[in-house]
């Protein structure tokens, strides 16, 4: 449900003051280089895609030089900004981009999708989009590109392709008397063994930062037998200093010198799988990774309004750009919300005196938090597993009091309402946002006491039951005899493992499409998308996260007791020391790990007699089940077996007749007992296609499309 409150909220004197500081602007990209222009794009051999009115499309990705005013009231909160100044007193960074757009520019539509590319991983125009004549342009944001040598820093490619990963190259943080920079950083092995060397990962990415010194006795290593997602701790176990080494590879008793990342730990002894090992260490040379946030911002400025660069290279979207859309998925779209909350959809131009808004629309897809980016031994590359910060401070986009916690009225849009620069907002979810990404206090707060109401300039979709980023969508992929056949889900995380239940198949591929029809419509014409749709407190669809509250039923291939109070990953509290703000989460972390002050309460919605849940948006696979789909699974095997399956849903498939059911205790019902035949079941797809795409939520060609998709379907035939 949509609900309104005045746009205006309550921001401090000092801050609004501060935030409305008009000054010249000194961040800018001063070059850019344009190193591969593909024209046309989107080839196999000779053949070249169309699209539409728009015909062919080409791609130009290249390189930007940028500089930063460390003084600058739209720069100066970043963390260490003023420890990275070149002699002149300015800041500089390398970022890389891809532009898609139409090779014959007078068929642009005018529209700009500004990506955010995830894990360095670009993220292009769709087809859907190309179709419209919209431009997309990636820009790189994250500077712990850790596959790099130390001794480099970060570092982008010298030359840049349209298929490359996105990086910024920015300097390293050091004293103002030239010394190194250090503080403690903390790091976790999970699920290995043997003797050989292992390395420090942040999900899938090397952590960034070396070793002060290599003597660990000056450093900690502890096993751990078992934790839970809360943080209760058994079985923890020091190993002697003398017991391990930092090292390059190879093994404790013949280890490779630790020259350059990823930092490696060798164990006397070998590693066991059964145990989790942390590491807290002293490390050096931090990056300013808020750097990111100016640099993704001056690129969108540059190629939204600038004509050339300061050595006359012509910009070449100059004057194609008339609406523009920030966008990220996942890691990306959290941060977007990070992006917002500290001001930086504001730009300053020389020529004017009043702030300028960059995008006239910001979606972040399946983010439920703000990007733990804008501190002093970031790790952005962390997926909210034990430890990992992103949660701190107001996820809410309208200013609310954080009781439980027990900080100050705020919001995400604190700052963008002061400059009034905030743009129109979309935001949808999925159920394993709510699970594993601790999305619920967005909705209600910390304290779980009410819904908070959204603005005026604010749409939320919720996508009940489905994974992270939805499931691959047909219907076979539903049945059981395709699941049987399925390889095992992998849990996404740091070497999580494996889950129990089989993929969830539902989609977000077509309220994707629909919700950009909508949301281009919202930006370039002011048409209103949809009312949100989510599931409230108000109407009683969000209840404790167990199954006795959820109505959850006992069905066949999952444990009777699923899903139990501590399956969900659940809203810390952390401390992460004084020099931290835990509002803007900024500042400098001096306890590694974080200590944990409380945990909160978290809210999931109810679901129906099948285990599917209510209060979304409608889609056809949930209009027309054929199974119970879930936004969690369970760990399979190994450290964290029988908890949550991170980030990732399930499903379990209605049986085919009602006396394969009963065989099994299933108290859903059959496919047969629910559609009759195949051509019930073909029917049943049609209507809920009608119904979904009466709501807004649905295109034609995309009902069409599902409705053919039933029918080739091997449902009951």
């Amino acid at each position: 449900m949509h609900t309104h409150r005045p746009f205006a909220g309550r921001i401090t004197c000092a801050l609004a003051a501060a935030l409305l500081i008009a000054v010249p602007a000194q961040a800018r990209v001063t070059r850019i280089v344009i190193d591969q222009t593909a024209s046309p794009a989107f080839c196999k051999g000779d053949a070249c895609n169309s699209y539409g009115a728009a015909g062919q499309y080409e791609q130009i990705a290249g390189r930007a030089y940028g500089e930063l005013d460390p003084n600058d009231p739209l720069n100066n909160l970043i963390q260490d900004i003023q420890l990275a100044k070149d002699a002149d007193g300015k800041v500089r960074y390398t970022a890389t981009f891809v532009i898609t757009r139409p090779v014959d520019a007078s068929k642009s539509s005018g529209l700009l999708w500004h990506e955010v590319p995830n894990r360095g991983r670009p993220v292009l125009l769709s087809a859907h989009e190309r179709e419209f004549g919209d431009i997309g342009l990636a820009t790189a944001w994250q500077g712990d590109n850790a596959s790099m040598s130390a001794t480099l820093g970060t570092a982008v490619r010298p030359t840049m392709t349209v298929e490359g990963n996105h990086w910024l190259q920015l300097p390293v943080v050091k004293n103002t008397d030239g010394s190194p920079v250090t503080g403690q950083v903390f790091a976790r092995i999970i699920n290995r063994s043997g003797l050989g060397a292992q390395p420090l990962i942040v999900q899938t990415n090397p952590l960034p930062y070396m070793p002060a010194t290599l003597d660990t006795g000056k450093a900690t290593l502890v096993s751990r037998d078992h934790e839970t997602l809360d943080g209760k701790v058994k079985g923890e176990t020091p190993v002697a200093a003398v017991d391990w080494k930092f090292c390059g590879g190879g093994t404790f008793d013949e280890p490779v010198p630790l020259t350059q990342l990823p930092v490696q730990i060798c164990l006397k002894g070998g590693f066991n799988a059964a145990k989790l090992y942390q590491v807290v260490y002293t490390a050096k040379d931090p990056y300013p990774l808020g750097i990111g946030f100016a640099a993704w911002r001056d690129l969108g400025s540059f190629f939204k309004y600038a004509k050339q660069d300061d050595a006359g290279t012509p910009n070449p979207l100059a004057g194609q750009i008339t609406h523009s859309i920030a966008r990220g998925r996942s890691q990306s779209g959290n941060y977007l919300r990070g992006w917002l909350h500290l001001g930086f959809n504001q730009v300053e131009d020389k020529k004017i005196t009043t702030a300028r808004q960059l995008h006239e629309g910001m979606w972040p897809v399946i983010a439920g938090r703000r990007i733990a980016l804008n501190y002093r031994w970031a790790q952005p590359d962390g997926v909210l597993e034990l430890y990992q910060a992103g949660s701190e401070g107001p996820q809410w986009w309208q200013p609310y009091p954080d009781r439980a916690r027990k900080l100050p009225t705020r919001s995400i849009q604190d700052r963008c309402m002061a400059s009034k620069t905030c743009p129109k907002i979309i935001e949808h979810f999925g159920a394993a946002e709510i699970w594993a990404l601790k999305l619920g206090p967005e909705w209600v707060g910390t304290d779980a006491k009410e819904d908070i109401p959204l603005s005026a300039n604010v749409r939320r979709y919720y996508v009940g039951s489905s994974t992270h980023g939805g499931g691959r969508g047909g219907f076979n992929a539903s049945l059981a005899e395709y699941h049987q056949k399925a390889k095992a889900v992998s849990c996404p995380g740091n070497n999580w493992g494996n889950a129990v239940l089989p993929a969830n198949p539902l989609s977000h591929d077509e309220p994707w499409r629909a919700i950009t029809v909508h949301f281009r419509n919202w930006v370039m014409n002011n048409t209103a998308p949809p009312p949100s749709r989510y599931p409230t407190m108000r109407e009683g669809q969000l209840v404790a996260p167990n199954k006795t509250a959820m109505g959850f039923p006992t069905i066949p291939g999952l444990r009777a007791t699923a899903p139990e109070p501590d399956l969900i990953n659940p809203l810390l509290d952390y401390d992460w020391g004084p020099q931290f703000d835990p509002n803007d989460a900024s500042g400098i972390p001096t306890y590694a790990p974080p200590k944990i002050k409380q945990t909160l309460n978290m809210l999931v919605p109810k679901v129906n007699a099948d285990g599917n849940e209510i209060g979304g948006i409608p889609v056809v696979l949930l209009e027309a089940p054929l199974g119970t789909y879930t936004g969690w699974n369970i760990t399979a095997s190994g450290f964290h077996a029988g908890q949550l399956c991170n980030y990732a849903g399930g499903m379990v498939p209605f049986a085919r007749t009602k006396a394969e059911r009963e065989a099994g205790n299933d108290p859903r019902l059959s496919l047969e007992e629910r559609y009759g035949s195949h051509a019930g079941f073909v029917d049943a797809v049609r209507k809920a296609a009608d119904k979904v795409k009466a709501s807004g939520f649905l295109l034609e060609k995309d009902a069409a499309a599902l409705v053919k998709a039933a029918e080739a379907s091997n449902v009951l035939k």
